[in-house]
């Protein structure tokens, strides 16, 4: 009862400091924080809330208002609920205008953009085939593989309408009905034709027939690869949908409301939202050529040179519409130009740094990062195990790819299809533009790199024996405990973390590691006392208390990636598997799966010493703990 009461104190004046029940729009939490979204951030008293005892800190990001707990989250939110009623679950941003932009269009495109990638890539395989050999074209065997690559991209509001559905709380498989029906007008005849033949809507249109809808005039267009019609569409399903399950009696309102929704917004998106939304699409289509008509070689340095700070803040999202809508009316996108040097430029600073550094870590690191960023356009390991982390090769990448991307652009260089820029995809760009000068571009963009880490160099890290370490799990001498690593994969300082909280060290000292595989084992022998999709904190019978928090923000993927192996409560041996997670869809959905080991409550011990460093395994020594 009293560790109750200690929880109902905590929430309650948690609850008064956010400004009551009244200025919550819902509230949710993590493995340590509680997270609300807030009518009126004006009403919140942070700093009463940060001094509440039991609360570490607040952070505010994405709209959230974050009361960081702890391990005693679980209980505190039990108790805000129980007596508040305030509503539970994700209530969305609260942020600003591009805030909200952006978090709409992550939530709708990352599902399927690897999908997007991987087709892209063997359309520009397919070109480079073509080009050597131009007889293949003809060839039925071209044929299947290009349907093959082609065909996400002509039926895309088919994904676009499931993503949206979820986004905007509507019925997926009726929003899926709605991009069919889309689609079905640019695809399949219907209509007959001035000579009887059978035509499609857009067929009849196009042909100079009168297509009205009860005698009100239609414009069609074509829906096929559309991006913002079938996004509006869904978007006013939602609304229609709920209206009719509000009026339909219960039994009839299974099949009626599907029907009713279905008879109202196919025509809607007909009449009004497809004509109005492709003009918007053409108009964001000719901004983009109109400026870029301006100066294609600011366009292009300015793409070049910030391109991957856009990537570190998740800006670059906002970027992927306008993409997406170019191919779509115009077949290649201006934007998508300047962009190979931007990637690339980060291998060449990559490639002086394993050249340069004497830090044997750093090196294991940058090897493979450089060979990713140059061939897959992947530069997480590049940016984040390397060129970031050393600061000084991110900027120099940064200035290669401005002046690659200037060239590129001035040679109106672009992609046909949807591709991750690397040198793999440049294919992707031999059509449009001057190829020459996309391969100086970027070439030049790889060389300035390089030339610059390696002739004004950097602050290396410090150089390392070569002996390896004897992997152990976590053992106890003396007065001396070593926590083991959680996670195989590159270690990194806890102020690394782009987390204020974990960063700070508010949570506790510890480390954090870039996971390469998508396995976790518990650091420590103990009871499991909280036990989440992402995250699990262990107590030791010494009064020891370690938290494994894999990714960051990952509590918003709702356990999708993460397949746990042990329950609450259940006790662990250091080195038991503890959780699988899949390293490549929380990087798809836009999270960063940055894992981190924490000491919550260090007990009896009075030092955490970080003994790991450089690339390391799972049960490695991590933590030393001295008494």
């Amino acid at each position: 009862m009293a560790s109750a009461s200690k929880y109902e104190k905590v929430a309650a004046d948690v609850l008064r400091g956010v400004g009551g029940p009244s200025n919550i729009r819902s509230v949710t939490h993590c493995a340590t924080r509680l997270r609300f979204v807030l009518n009126d951030r004006d009403k919140a008293d942070k700093a009463a809330v940060e001094a509440t005892q039991g609360v570490i800190t607040v952070v505010e990001a994405g709209g959230q208002f974050q009361v960081v707990i702890g391990n005693t989250v679980a209980n505190v939110y039990e108790a805000l609920t129980a007596t508040s009623g305030v509503a539970t679950g994700e209530g969305g941003s609260s942020g600003g205008l591009l805030a909200k932009a952006i978090d709409l269009i992550t939530s709708i495109f990352t599902p399927f953009l690897w999908v997007l990638a991987g087709t892209g890539l063997l359309k520009a395989l397919l070109a480079v085939v073509v080009k050597i050999t131009p007889s293949f074209a003809t060839t039925s065997t071209y044929a299947i593989w290009f349907t093959t690559a082609d065909a996400v991209f002509q039926f895309l509001p088919i994904l676009l309408a499931i993503t949206a559905a979820k986004r905007f709380k509507a019925n997926q498989f009726v929003a899926v009905a709605l991009a069919g029906a889309l689609i079905y007008s640019s695809t399949i005849g219907v209509i007959a034709g001035p000579d009887g033949a059978s035509l499609t809507l857009k067929g009849f249109a196009d042909a100079g027939g009168s297509l009205t809808f009860f005698g009100i005039p239609v414009v069609m267009i074509s829906y096929l690869s559309g991006v913002i019609p079938i996004i509006l569409a869904v978007w006013a399903q939602g609304y229609i949908e709920r209206f009719f399950t509000t009026i339909l009696p219960e039994a009839l309102r299974n099949f009626l409301t599907p029907m009713f929704t279905l008879m109202v917004v196919v025509p809607l998106t007909f009449l009004a939202i497809g004509p109005l939304s492709d003009y918007a699409g053409q108009g964001l289509s000719a901004a983009v050529n109109w400026f870029w008509g301006l100066s294609p070689v600011i366009g292009g340095a300015l793409m070049g040179a910030f391109w991957q700070v856009f990537v570190i803040f998740g800006v670059h999202w906002g970027f992927i519409p306008v993409i997406v809508q170019d191919l779509a009316t115009q077949g290649y996108s201006l934007i998508t130009g300047p962009l190979f040097a931007a990637v690339l430029a980060q291998s060449g600073a990559a490639a002086a740094v394993f050249l340069k550094t004497r830090n044997r870590q750093l090196k294991e690191v940058a090897g493979p990062a450089t060979i990713s960023a140059f061939l897959a356009g992947v530069t997480e390991p590049a940016i984040y195990g390397v060129t970031l982390r050393l600061k000084k090769p991110f900027i120099y990448a940064c200035i290669g790819g401005a002046v690659g991307g200037a060239i590129a652009a001035a040679g109106g260089s672009a992609a046909e299809g949807f591709v991750l820029p690397g040198a793999i995809t440049l294919t992707a760009t031999m059509n449009i533009g001057n190829f020459a000068m996309q391969l100086i571009g970027t070439g030049l963009a790889i060389v300035i790199a390089f030339v610059l880490t390696m002739t004004l160099g950097f602050t290396d890290l410090p150089a390392t024996d070569s002996a390896e370490a004897t992997p152990v799990d976590a053992t106890v001498s003396g007065d001396e405990v070593t926590v083991g690593l959680p996670v195989s994969g590159q270690v990194l300082a806890l102020s690394e973390v782009p987390d204020k909280v974990f960063s700070s060290g508010a949570m506790g000292p510890g480390v954090a590691i870039v996971p390469t595989e998508g396995k976790a084992y518990a650091p420590i022998s103990g009871t499991l006392v909280t036990v989440m999709p992402h995250a699990f904190g262990i107590r030791a019978d010494n009064g020891l208390e370690v938290l494994v928090h894999i990714g960051l923000d990952t509590v918003e993927l709702g356990g999708e990636h993460f397949t746990p192996q042990v329950q609450a409560g259940q006790r662990v041996s250091a080195g038991d598997l503890i959780d699988e997670f899949d390293i490549a869809g929380i990087r798809a959905a836009g999270f960063d799966p940055t894992t981190v080991l924490i000491v919550t409550q260090q007990g009896a011990f009075t030092q955490v010493v970080p003994v790991a460093a450089g690339q390391r395994g799972a049960r490695e020594p991590a933590l030393d703990l001295v008494g």
